[in-house]
């Protein structure tokens, strides 16, 4: 590069402030990073709310409390009673049970189908949601079951269960085949 072009670039830089190249100290300052010269405040807890709400709690219970005072105040003296629980507990399921040969048990007792109405009516009429449990042979005629179960209707029992057993799902599936071919 001849001489002459470099003094024509100096001068061309010289006299034109877009093309000035920058002094090298000067950029110092815009690359180092700043230093924090003060100590920031340390965080605080703002508890104006939850006080607000520990007076209107205060207040709440102080009134609370004033009025079982007034309460107590009246001149007003209650029967007194012996607790000795419910006047009637409700009673137990009753047991129907209908045998192979049609035999048919209440609460373990052989009953006939007539006194089977009359005696679950009795008790419907002491407790009025009496329920009845209806249990029936595997081997016995359903016949048999769908008579006692009428019985229980007849004597206006509207809580009925029926029992079966419940069989694992690999023996269910051969013994249920079974079942049906006989």
């Amino acid at each position: 590069m001849s001489v002459c072009s470099v003094r024509n670039r100096k001068r061309l830089a010289s006299d034109n402030p877009k093309f000035l190249i920058p002094n090298p100290q000067s950029l110092i300052p815009l690359l180092a990073m700043p230093l924090k010269t003060h100590l920031d405040d340390e965080p605080t807890l703002n508890l104006t709310a939850m006080l607000d709400v520990m007076f209107l709690l205060i207040i709440f219970f102080a009134l609370g409390t004033r009025f079982v005072d007034d309460e107590r105040k009246i001149g007003l003296r209650v029967p007194e009673v012996v607790d000795r629980g419910t006047l009637t507990a409700a009673p137990a399921r009753r047991e129907v049970n209908v045998y192979r040969d049609g035999t048919i048990t209440l609460d373990r007792q052989t009953v006939s189908l007539e006194q089977l109405t009359t005696r679950l009516a009795a008790a419907r009429r002491q407790y009025n949601d009496l329920g009845v449990l209806v249990r029936g042979d595997a081997r016995g005629e359903f016949q048999n079951v769908a008579v006692a179960l009428a019985a229980c209707k007849e004597a206006g029992i509207r809580e009925l269960g029926i029992t079966v057993r419940s069989m694992p799902p690999e023996e269910s599936a051969t013994d249920s085949r079974a079942l049906l071919r006989r």
